[in-house]
């Protein structure tokens, strides 16, 4: 990076000096997205019908947005669904939305994953209403953009005690009475791209994150032996309210994603939904301790140092290459 020669460098010093040839200096010349036409979401149920007949799933954060998708998807595949939050009127209603939906029945349980003795609780519930669970799915979540001088103890402690504290009083709570019972089950997390790399402005997310991970692939090693499955999804940009509303409230950031992402458009709760039926199904009986990041492409753009020479056009590349075949001959 520190050779003149550089295509990089060499591109970075024409888009300053020839806005005049090849734009206006304000990155016109790239226009985000036009890839998205070769990889169109595709929002039908993959797995076959009556892959979950006769299986209990227990989603916690189920009565929105991603948790509200992989609990249509795996009751329209016939399981019978128990979804938990604190909001128990937006539970229900997600539950008799998707009861009618699907025709299988899926139930409320009010639940503050942040406290041990709610989550025993709703696991009672759970146990007395439909039995122990065949699937558990850790989707619950918090998180908010802040610099990070000006995080309190309070807003490190929420985000950490939903993310991190809250998986694993589930996780431990179900999976000691699985123990106890001699039945296996399949767990799924769903964290984020950043859990692995970090990111500023989202630090309690990131390292709550980065401990779920942590904690899904040590039991996956310890309580395989017990009949017990973990894995992990790594989501990229979703497009879900309650997500964006804290994320990017004002929809800057939403463009400059687009950017990012090399299929061209973001996810949609659907395919993250499909992913997570498959690794919970007997189809994926050998998959454990696997982290697998479902994000468009996102993660290796941003990581490749010299990914942003996508946006060079044919015209600034004949200007470089004799740029670079001149510096050679000096």
């Amino acid at each position: 990076m520190g050779c003149l020669s550089s295509p990089l460098v060499l591109w970075l010093l024409l888009e300053r000096s020839t806005s005049g040839m090849f734009g206006n200096g304000t990155n016109t010349l790239y226009q985000s997205g036009p890839q998205a036409r070769f990889f169109p979401p595709s929002e039908s149920v993959m797995l076959l019908p009556g892959t979950y007949k006769n299986k209990v799933a227990f989603i916690t954060g189920g009565g929105t947005g991603l948790g509200k998708a992989m609990t249509t998807t795996l009751s329209s595949l016939g399981a019978e669904c128990v979804i938990a939050s604190r909001n128990l009127d937006v539970l229900k209603k997600t539950a008799h939305e998707i009861s009618q939906q699907t025709g299988n029945k899926v139930h409320a349980v009010q639940c503050n994953v942040r406290d041990p003795a709610s989550v025993e609780a709703a696991v009672n519930q759970l146990v007395n209403d439909v039995g122990l669970p065949d699937v558990v799915i850790n989707n619950a979540a918090g998180n908010f953009i802040s610099p990070s001088e000006k995080l309190s103890p309070n807003a490190w402690r929420t985000i950490t005690d939903i993310v991190l504290n809250g998986t694993a009083y589930v996780t431990l709570d179900i999976g000691k009475r699985l123990i106890k019972a001699e039945k296996g089950a399949t767990f799924l997390a769903i964290t984020t791209i950043y859990a692995e790399s970090g990111s500023g402005f989202v630090v309690p997310s990131a390292a709550a994150k980065a401990g779920v991970e942590t904690l899904c692939t040590s039991l996956a090693a310890e309580w395989g032996r017990y009949g017990m499955r973990f894995n992990i999804i790594q989501p990229g940009p979703i497009k879900t309210k309650g997500a964006f509303s804290r994320l990017d409230p004002t929809g800057t950031f939403e463009k400059l994603m687009l950017e990012t992402i090399a299929v061209g458009r973001l996810g949609t709760p659907a395919e993250i939904a499909n992913l997570a039926a498959y690794l919970c199904s007997d189809y994926a009986s050998w998959v454990s301790g696997a982290i697998i990041r479902m994000d468009g492409g996102e993660y290796v753009s941003l990581a490749g140092e010299f990914n942003g020479l996508k946006k060079v056009t044919q015209e600034q590349w004949a200007i470089m290459e004799a740029m670079i075949r001149n510096t050679k001959g000096s």
